[in-house]
């Protein structure tokens, strides 16, 4: 499988592509970024570990060279401020986005390629790359709440002394101010996570709150998130390659699942070769499902906003 990494010589670009590089998964790797220099840099870079890794094809190309791309992870972007909402960053990032989008579109793409977003705020510019390039609604994905739920699992699995791998519990909705916690379903190695000493509903508020302010906490104390988003886009990336019907939390354009349509936005889904498989509904407690129509009403509010301009 075939990979491009449009903006790979940013932070989050270059992170996801060593998580790719360490597993050994995809057999090929391209680098793109606006800067062709820091593309090759980090092409080159990630070529000399190569016999220490696994044996892929690692280099910098360019949007031609790119078309016969099984998967375009697109993460390029400008920087959010500490202080800043995801979705104040639309304004900003929507004319760069429309631009990277209509490259891959003019280059060509295989009519069976994943547009896999990443740069935010994200479910609106996966909103408007279904919208754009015509693809079937299913290979057009978002990261989603993808990032969100693994920093819930590790910080749930850190406070209570679990092992983060057995820690199962969703974040869902938008991937910025509105996004839900869902405890309804929540488990560790298959039991309810809520009969663990000291998993009360002080502490799960507590440690919503924390995941909530996480992405701004690391971009105050490093300048911007690498390493968890990294690995969360090669756990995607591998679901689609291996083809692994596997549920996460991505986004996508909703297809009535909860009465949710005409939007893009995180619920359990099923992903696999083709993208998106299939939604799931789980049940919900009331107030989970409230929170994910409002989460859903707050995306097309800004949308809306995004069409006027």
């Amino acid at each position: 499988m075939k990979v491009s990494i449009i903006g790979g010589g940013g932070r989050v670009g270059s992170n996801a592509a060593i998580c790719l590089q360490c597993a050994g998964i995809v057999s090929e790797i391209q680098i793109l970024d606006a800067n062709e220099a820091l593309a090759e840099g980090e092409a080159l870079d990630l070529l000399h570990g190569a016999s220490c890794l696994s044996d892929q094809r690692i280099y910098a190309g360019d949007y031609a060279r790119a078309a016969d791309s099984d998967v375009f992870i697109i993460t390029a972007g400008l920087r959010r401020k500490p202080d800043e909402s995801r979705l104040d960053l639309i304004n900003r990032n929507v004319g760069l986005f429309s631009q990277i989008l209509h490259s891959i579109k003019s280059a060509g793409m295989k009519d069976d390629a994943i547009v896999f977003v990443v740069s935010n705020p994200v479910d609106i510019l996966t909103h408007l790359a279904v919208s754009y390039l015509g693809l079937p609604w299913q290979q057009v994905i978002g990261l989603g709440t993808m990032l969100d739920t693994a920093r819930f699992r590790s910080l749930i699995a850190n406070d209570l002394e679990l092992a983060p791998t057995q820690v199962k519990a969703l974040i869902l909705g938008e991937h910025g101010d509105s996004m839900l916690p869902v405890w309804s379903s929540a488990t560790v190695g298959g039991l309810p996570l809520a009969g663990v000493n000291g998993c009360d509903a002080n502490y799960q508020r507590q440690v919503f709150e924390r995941t909530k302010k996480s992405g701004a906490e690391v971009i105050s104390r490093k300048g911007g998130a690498g390493w968890a988003v990294g690995a969360s886009i090669a756990e995607t990336v591998h679901a689609i390659a291996l083809d692994k019907k596997q549920l996460l939390p991505v986004s996508s354009l909703q297809q009535g699942a909860y009465g949710l349509r005409d939007v893009c936005l995180s619920v359990p889904t099923i992903v696999g070769r083709h993208g998106v498989e299939k939604h799931l509904e789980i049940d919900l407690w009331p107030k989970e499902k409230q929170a994910l129509l409002a989460s859903a009403k707050a995306l097309k509010d800004m949308l809306r906003q995004v069409a006027r301009g």
